[in-house]
Order: C-alpha cells, then sequence, then structure tokens
C-alpha cells in the first residue's frame, strides 16, 4: 500500500515553501513521524515528518522545487518492503506548431498615430480589425504603469578569475528579506534622527541587581528590556511612531507588539513580543531570551513574527557604533542600538569619561513629523539616563 506525502500548511498568507533537503532518498526506510525533508518558506523552515512506517519509494519534489500547499512530495510504500521506483515516461515530443501567417500590412487610425507621435511611443498592440491600432489602445497604452528598470547586467568576469567564484541560489528567507527592505525604502517616506545616551545609571543598575534578578527570576539582566521598557515609555507620549498607514487612514495601536531584530545564520529575522507594555522587566528578559534561542535554531512560527508595532534594532553587539536602519514595514519607526564606547563628555564644565551609545530612530516621515520623531528619542534618552523615571512614568 502507498502512502502519499503532501505539503503541510504552511502558515498564515503563505502559499508556496521551497524543498531545502531531503533527508531520505528513494529505498531508505523511514518510521513514523521520522523526518523525510526541509521546506523553506518566506520566514521559516517547515520540517515534513513521515505520516506511516515503511519504504521511501519516490521523490516527486526534488531539492530546490518550488511547491504549493497540498503538493505531492513523495510516496511512501507502507510494510517493510517497496517496490521499486516507478520509471516516469519520457514525454512525447510534440510537433512544433506552424508558423504564423505573417501579418498583412494595416494601417493605424489617424488620431492613434498622432497621439503615439505626441507622446513618443512606437509599440502599442492595437485591438482594432486585423490589429489595428485605436485611439483608445494608445490611452490604455499611456495610462499604463511604466514597466520595472531591468536588472542591470552582471559586469564580465577575466576569465582566469570566473574558477574562483561560486554561485548559489539565495534562498527564500533571503529572497523576502531583499524585496520587503527594498519595498520599504520605495515606500515610505524614510528618515533617520540620531541622539546619543549615557549608559552609567543603567549600567550601574544592571551590576547592581543582576545576581538577585538571577536568582528570583531565572533570567539574565540585560539591556533590551531597559531600552523595550524606555520605548514602551516613548510610545505613549507620541503614539504616531506606534501606528501605521492604510491606504488613506491613520491606525493608532493601543498597545505595543515589540520586534527585537535577530540576526540567524540563515538571515535576519524579528520575532514580536505581544504586548510588551504590560510586561515586566523579568518577562520581557525570558521573552526575548526564549524568542531569541528559536531564531538561531530556525524553530520561530509564522505567528511569532506578525503583529509587530515597533521594533528595536541592536547592531552594538557586532560592534556597529552608528548606523540607519530600515523600516520594517508597515511599521512606522525602528529604533537603532549600538555598540556602548567609552568616550569623554563635557560634563558640568568638566570633562569626564562616560560610556557612550548612539541612537538612530528611524521612522516614516508621512505619519511621523520631525518634532515627534525628536520628542520619541529624547524620551528614550531620558529614561535610560535615569531609570526611576521609569517607575515614576515621566
Amino acid at each position: 500500500m502507498s502512502t502519499e506525502v503532501r505539503v503541510p500548511t504552511l502558515g498564515e498568507s503563505v502559499t508556496e515553501a521551497t524543498v531545502a533537503t531531503w533527508f531520505k532518498q528513494p529505498g531508505d526506510a523511514v518510521a513514523v513521524d521520522e523526518m523525510l525533508c526541509e521546506l523553506e518558506t518566506d520566514k521559516v523552515t517547515v520540517e515534513v515528518p513521515s505520516p506511516v512506517a515503511g519504504t521511501l519509494s519516490e521523490i516527486v519534489a526534488a531539492e530546490g522545487e518550488t511547491v504549493g500547499v497540498d503538493a505531492l512530495l513523495a510516496q511512501i510504500a507502507e510494510g517493510d518492503a517497496a517496490p521499486a521506483p516507478a520509471k516516469k515516461e519520457e514525454p512525447k515530443a510534440e510537433a512544433a506548431p506552424a508558423p504564423a501567417a505573417a501579418a498583412k500590412d494595416v494601417e493605424d487610425a489617424p488620431s492613434a498615430k498622432k497621439l503615439m507621435a505626441e507622446n513618443n511611443l512606437t509599440d502599442v498592440t492595437g485591438t482594432g480589425k486585423d490589429g489595428r491600432v485605436m485611439k483608445e489602445d494608445v490611452l490604455n497604452a499611456i495610462a499604463a504603469p511604466a514597466p520595472a528598470p531591468a536588472a542591470a547586467p552582471r559586469a564580465p568576469v577575466a576569465a582566469d578569475q570566473a574558477d574562483r567564484e561560486e554561485r548559489v541560489k539565495m534562498t527564500r528567507l533571503r529572497q523576502t528579506i531583499a524585496k520587503r527592505l527594498k519595498d520599504s525604502q520605495n515606500t515610505a517616506a524614510m528618515l533617520t534622527t540620531y541622539n546619543e545616551v549615557d549608559m552609567t545609571e543603567v549600567m550601574a543598575l544592571r551590576n547592581e541587581y543582576k545576581d538577585l534578578f538571577l536568582k528570583k527570576h531565572g533570567v539574565k539582566l540585560g539591556f533590551m528590556s531597559f531600552f523595550t521598557k524606555a520605548c514602551v515609555h516613548a510610545l505613549n507620549e507620541v503614539p504616531e511612531v506606534n501606528a501605521e498607514i492604510d491606504g488613506t487612514d491613520i491606525v493608532y495601536k493601543n498597545y505595543v507588539n515589540m520586534g527585537i531584530a535577530a540576526g540567524t545564520p540563515t538571515g535576519l529575522v524579528v520575532p514580536v513580543i505581544n504586548d510588551a507594555d504590560q510586561m515586566s522587566f523579568a518577562a520581557i528578559e525570558k521573552a526575548i531570551a526564549e524568542k531569541g534561542a528559536k531564531a538561531r535554531d530556525g524553530k520561530l512560527s509564522m505567528a511569532e513574527m506578525q503583529g509587530g508595532t515597533f521594533t528595536i534594532s541592536n547592531g552594538g553587539v557586532y560592534g556597529s557604533l552608528m548606523s540607519s536602519p530600515i523600516l520594517n514595514p508597515p511599521q512606522s519607526g525602528i529604533l537603532g542600538m549600538h555598540k556602548i564606547q567609552d568616550r569623554p563628555m563635557a560634563i558640568g564644565g568638566q570633562v569626564v569619561i562616560r560610556p557612550m551609545m548612539y541612537l538612530a530612530l528611524s521612522y516614516d516621515h508621512r505619519i511621523v513629523d520631525g518634532k515627534g520623531a525628536v520628542t520619541f528619542l529624547v524620551r528614550v534618552k531620558e529614561a535610560l539616563e535615569d531609570p526611576r523615571r521609569l517607575l515614576m512614568d515621566l
């Protein structure tokens, strides 16, 4: 008896995937729930287990193929023995279609020719008799959106260097990252404002309570919970940074779902901490640790990466001193954290060494004005330089 293995449901709004890796080959024995293959979607990797015990008799979708939901992946012969893989018949060559008869010369409508000349159009598809171009055809061609410019051809490579190159197909995740980031630049009126924060008080508070915090809550006290709390505080005062544009409407969110950008071996993902504005420092740190571990292991679900209203990106862990983060659409704001570095600062007329961090807020200028963006960043700075303000809601 043969059992079909099909593509499982991939998640909300995900309709196709790429077959990444087959762990089994035709003729291999498989057990129930043993992993057969891995599928890559836009955001997550999906493992496909065997529904029955038996022998893998045929692989229908090879590695690298794009498959839709419920598409056939393989066949499993239940039991100990499996029939030899069925030999696929070679498709019969079809007779080439006869060449189309040469189109006879057709005179376009005078009004169409005039419009084409005025708008510098030379290739318009006609809908009139025998393919004659009519005035309406030219008007439709003028109103049609211009085609996207073709990608620039790759520069030629010297013959003695070509064998030292390696061409690897982009994963679906990397393709999605590239598309979303470029769409963000093309859609939003993106602008970045900068400030710097003195991390002295946060570092002192963390050092004083980190052991007690770990002992009571079972999780380390990091900087991300301070930044999350500071951003929530600032978003309450500048709600447009936590809003999004939907057509001609502005949708204000009366909650904060905080996206925490995380770099993984396969690319950038942004797990979301829902209702971060209702969470304690310990709950935030636990959520960040849990989502971070899932991101590194490729175990994040689609639901865990949807619904974010604002994002924090920490390039400082890699040593970045300054950057301009790109918005995560449809969000209207993203905060960039950077490396903490000792710098000489003028404080009270004296030059002192302080641990400083540059902050960058990228925002959508269509919805957030400069005043709101600067106010947001100043409130984050004030909350971090004097964390007591978070307790007093100041």
